[in-house]
């Protein structure tokens, strides 16, 4: 089996909730997405998506994604598929990192690997652990009662899990967000307080000193440097994930040599697709780091690939997986996988298990033969 074609498409998705709001004063209303088609000479064919979260999350944005492909496709044409192993050492050897570049073909190439054999992701990676995964949601940062009312409405829709966006230049603002999310809590569900990066560690410190004894929250991504982080977690005693500055195999090494963090998140595109992330997936697992599977955003085609990795993670392990259909007004493809008892299951499909849109699609903005 050889690639014969691949074919790039552009899409803009909507963000669901109209303007997301970042710590930072970041704000996003449309997500650009890039969607690759691969076509082998057996007529399979495989699709991968990556949609960065703008251009002011990490290192990642759409026009470069789509120049990384640009440099990277021509030399996978009359590679094997398969060998997903291979085709990432030589698209290293072409480009170095850009991973949210790599990431649609490695996706694309899994796609095809599962169809060629009759088998979902999931069991190429590793094998389900058939176990539902528990969905997180993703309440972007407001006034603290808008943003109770959020968590109440996708708690109605079966999310266990909730995210919450802090980093407010004040820490007693986002004290009371994160009270107003939890005011409802019910039984088994989880949360996190998610900065992005965006706090200051005397800022975290403060809010932690405002929040009641015995809070039973997850810290995510509190600040922006390695530095900034260490000296943080010698100080707290609420539990670290690390996301943002996770991104390579040797970040996690790093994480794990200096017990910088008890968790990951681990989000496909920012990992540089599956080959990379089920590298990651042991690495943290060898470690018993717990793990929340995620991408930065993007469309139904980039969430079966997140699942399907979510998927093979044991349950002790898995936090989390973030269902990002749910963030986009688009829908890119379908995928047998509702929320259901508090989370997903992949379906017994060969490949992703999706059917794209091609409609939606539209013509390529690139092909390579």
């Amino acid at each position: 089996m050889k690639i014969e074609r691949i074919e790039v498409y552009q899409l803009d998705l909507p963000y669901s909730g109209g303007v997301y709001h970042l710590s930072g004063g970041r704000t996003y209303e449309v997500f650009d997405a890039t969607l690759v088609r691969m076509v082998t000479d057996t007529g399979i064919e495989g699709w991968g998506e990556s949609t960065p979260f703008g251009g002011t999350y990490i290192a990642a944005h759409a026009l470069g994604a789509r120049a990384g492909i640009a440099e990277i496709a021509p030399h996978l044409v009359g590679q094997d598929p398969r060998s997903v192993d291979r085709i990432n050492d030589l698209m290293d050897s072409v480009l170095v990192g850009h991973n949210h570049a790599k990431t649609p073909l490695d996706v694309a190439c899994w796609d095809i690997f599962g169809k060629s054999v009759g088998l979902p992701v999931c069991q190429l990676l590793g094998g389900s652990t058939g176990t539902i995964m528990p969905v997180i949601s993703s309440i972007h940062s407001g006034e603290p009662e808008e943003m109770r009312q959020r968590v109440a409405d996708h708690r109605a829709r079966g999310y266990l899990g909730h995210s919450i966006k802090i980093g407010a230049s004040d820490p007693a603002l986002d004290a009371e967000r994160i009270r107003a999310c939890l005011a409802d809590r019910q039984p088994g569900e989880f949360f996190q307080a998610d900065a992005n990066g965006g706090m200051l560690v005397e800022q975290v410190l403060r809010l932690l000193q405002l929040l009641p004894d015995g809070v039973d929250i997850v810290l995510e991504a509190p600040c922006a440097s390695w530095r900034e982080t260490q000296s943080l977690r010698q100080r707290c005693s609420v539990p670290i994930m690390m996301d943002e500055l996770a991104q390579q195999d040797e970040d996690i090494a790093q994480i794990i040599a200096q017990d910088m963090a008890d968790g990951i998140g681990l989000k496909v595109s920012k990992a540089g697709g599956l080959t990379r992330g089920r590298r990651q997936r042991d690495i943290c697992r060898a470690a018993g780091l717990t793990m929340s599977v995620q991408d930065t955003v993007g469309s139904t085609v980039a969430f079966a690939a997140l699942a399907h990795l979510g998927q093979t993670v044991p349950a002790q392990n898995l936090r989390c997986i973030l269902d990002c259909r749910d963030m986009v007004a688009v829908t890119t493809a379908s995928f047998d996988a509702p929320i259901s008892n508090g989370g997903v299951l992949v379906p017994d499909q060969p490949g992703l298990g999706i059917e794209v849109d091609r409609e939606l699609m539209g013509n390529p903005v690139q092909t390579f033969t």
